[in-house]
């Protein structure tokens, strides 16, 4: 992944996404916009309603106008562009579509978000059959929470793809024990020594992983050296527990890890052991309480030995009081405008 693409999707199904109406979804459920996996097909696969496909397909319209999906993305943050693709959609996609995006606090119904201060994203732009359609959002000073994908007039499209930065809430951080690796909460994987088989940023992921594919694994080292990750935390803070989980890898799991924090606001202060070089198990979900609250760190690095896979990485812990200034003040600055309340 290049470019915007290579930022979090904060639409997709898994972190918390949801297409919470659509104008018609006759042919295909509009809910397929956000599997996280990429588009399948099965040939001569018909059922009631004709070939299945995975993605969002209407009727064919007749009596003019256009079809449109409303989305709650998974996690609130500044959309740097949309992917749109057609994926299998040959006969059947629509010739154009356009994005908007709103802000909008707490829990609205579709009805509520009719009054919402809608920007318009991506402009009516053409689509092609088959193609995944890479636009960068017009707008990206911007904290927004919903979307809205409209096609003209109708057809089918398999995947939306909103990718962005994702800039928490503080009334759900500030005040709180909080993990400070979560990618809800605002961390990433900002460099990593190998992502062979799945990205690191899927241990910063919410809930358990169901399957090997939905952690971090690498590929076989044979040159005698390790593997590792730098995570940038949500924000800076004292680590107070860690958890290294490795669930589902169960041949593949790592024989040992370490973890390390650094404060990028001091370059030259030398990097923390936080937990010194540990013997993990396959399939155990691993919980380690610091002997002492570490000092304020903003990233970690996990090393991993000598490769393999990680599940889930958590770092539980409060974060500093300029960390909670900060974070307010940039909520503040990033939704500041008219917006709806439900």
């Amino acid at each position: 992944m290049t470019g915007f693409t290579a930022l979090p999707d904060l639409a997709v199904r898994t972190l918390g996404g949801s297409v919470i109406a659509a104008s018609d979804e006759s042919f295909a459920a509009k809910e397929n916009l956000l599997n996280p996996w990429a588009p399948a097909f099965r040939p001569e696969t018909f059922g009631p309603k004709g070939q299945e496909y995975d993605g969002w397909e209407t009727a064919r319209r007749r009596g003019g106008g256009h079809d449109w999906a409303l989305i709650r993305l998974g996690l609130p943050g500044r959309i740097a562009g949309v992917v749109i693709d057609t994926a299998w959609f040959k006969g059947n996609f629509p010739p154009h579509a356009s994005v908007e995006a709103c802000f909008a606090d707490g829990h609205p119904s579709p009805a509520e978000l009719l009054d919402a201060d809608w920007v318009e994203i991506v402009p009516r732009s053409p689509l092609e059959g088959d193609t995944a359609h890479a636009f960068p959002a017009a707008e990206t000073g911007r904290v927004f929470t919903h979307v809205r994908l409209a096609m003209f007039p109708d057809g089918g499209i398999a995947r939306l793809r909103v990718h962005g930065d994702v800039v928490p809430n503080p009334e759900f951080l500030t005040g709180l024990t909080v993990d400070l690796a979560a990618l809800e909460n605002g961390a990433r994987v900002v460099e990593c020594s190998d992502m062979f088989y799945s990205s690191p940023d899927n241990m910063l992921h919410p809930g358990k992983a169901r399957n090997q594919a939905e952690g971090w694994e690498t590929a076989r080292r044979r040159d005698g050296g390790h593997d590792w990750a730098l995570i940038r935390l949500a924000a800076p803070g004292v680590i107070r527990l860690a958890e290294i989980d490795t669930t589902n890898l169960k041949f593949n799991a790592p024989a040992e890890f370490a973890l390390s924090g650094f404060d990028d606001r001091s370059p030259s202060a030398p990097p923390l052991t936080l937990i010194p070089r540990t013997r993990l198990q396959p399939d155990t979900r691993h919980r380690f309480r610091l002997a002492s609250p570490s000092p304020e760190v903003t990233s970690v690095r996990l090393d991993i030995h000598p490769d393999g896979g990680i599940a889930r990485l958590r770092l539980l812990g409060d974060l500093a009081p300029d960390a909670e200034r900060d974070l307010t003040a940039r909520w503040d600055a990033l939704t500041s405008g008219p917006r709806p309340r439900a």
